[in-house]
This record gives structure tokens, C-alpha cells and sequence, in this order.
């Protein structure tokens, strides 16, 4: 008399006996890298300097660098930040040379709002640059939406 375990294809099952499964199931390791990734799409924007300003739009490219810049806001009162730290204009270049790690070639960054006088943003930018930093940019919002609205032009 004879008799078969588990029928016809658990056949199979029945002689690898309670050996480990060999196989990898990687949907929940997928499941894990699609939720990282929509944190950090999301958390993304929120990175950035945390001095509200209305910057002006510009049709320019972006520059690209390497290292952190240092960055300098002006908002709409007039009042200077180094980074997120309020500062007078006055000891702007004095912080900038105490927190510079690669000397007069660091990155600089201005930021100012679009209402700010121009003569107040070039006179922080001369005291910037008259104390010796060669890297020191004007940051603006890209202007992709009108261009788009105009076909380009």
C-alpha cells in the first residue's frame, strides 16, 4: 500500500523538510525606501535659511559649488543676518573672518529682499569684499514661471 505526503506539487515541500527558505522578499525593504523618500521630498524645501525674504526673480542659471556657503540676509526691516544670527553691518566682516574654514576663498551669499534699498546691499556687499572674500554672489528666485507664461521669451 502506499500513500503520497502533501499531494502533487507539495510533493516537493515535503522532502527539503524544515530547512531555511533561500529566498530574499524585498517589498518590505521597498515599502521602507518609498517612506524615506517621500520624508525627505517633503523635508527638503523645509532646509533652507530660515530668513523669510521676497527675493527677486532672475532668469540667470544657478551656481553650483562644493562646499556650504556662508549666507547674508536682509529683510524687509532693514536687519542684517549672518546665517540665522542677527548682526550689525558693522560686525559682519569681523563674524565672517572668525567662522570662514577656508579663509578668503569661502563662498558668501547675499540675500536681500526685493523692497531693500540697492545702496544698502551694495554697501554690505563692498564691506564684504573689501575685507579681503572673492567669492561673494547675489542670491535671486529663478524666474521659471514668467518665462513659462511668456513661451520662453
Amino acid at each position: 500500500m502506499a500513500f503520497s505526503v502533501g499531494g502533487g506539487s507539495g510533493g516537493r515541500r515535503g522532502r527539503r523538510g524544515n530547512r531555511p527558505m533561500s529566498e530574499i522578499n524585498v517589498t518590505p525593504m521597498v515599502d521602507v525606501m518609498l517612506v524615506l523618500l517621500i520624508v525627505f521630498m517633503v523635508a527638503a524645501p523645509l532646509l533652507t535659511v530660515g530668513v523669510p525674504v521676497d527675493l527677486p526673480k532672475t532668469k540667470a542659471a544657478s551656481l553650483s559649488g562644493d562646499t556650504e556657503p556662508l549666507t547674508i540676509t536682509i529683510n524687509t526691516k532693514g536687519e542684517i543676518y549672518l546665517q540665522e544670527t542677527v548682526v550689525t553691518a558693522d560686525d559682519v566682516v569681523p563674524r565672517l573672518l572668525a567662522i570662514s574654514q577656508n579663509g578668503y576663498d569661502q563662498r558668501i551669499f547675499v540675500r536681500a529682499d526685493r523692497s531693500i534699498d540697492y545702496g544698502t546691499v551694495m554697501d554690505l556687499m563692498g564691506r564684504v569684499s573689501s575685507a579681503g572674500f572673492t567669492k561673494v554672489a547675489l542670491v535671486t528666485d529663478s524666474d521659471t514661471a514668467s518665462a513659462k507664461s511668456s513661451g520662453g521669451k
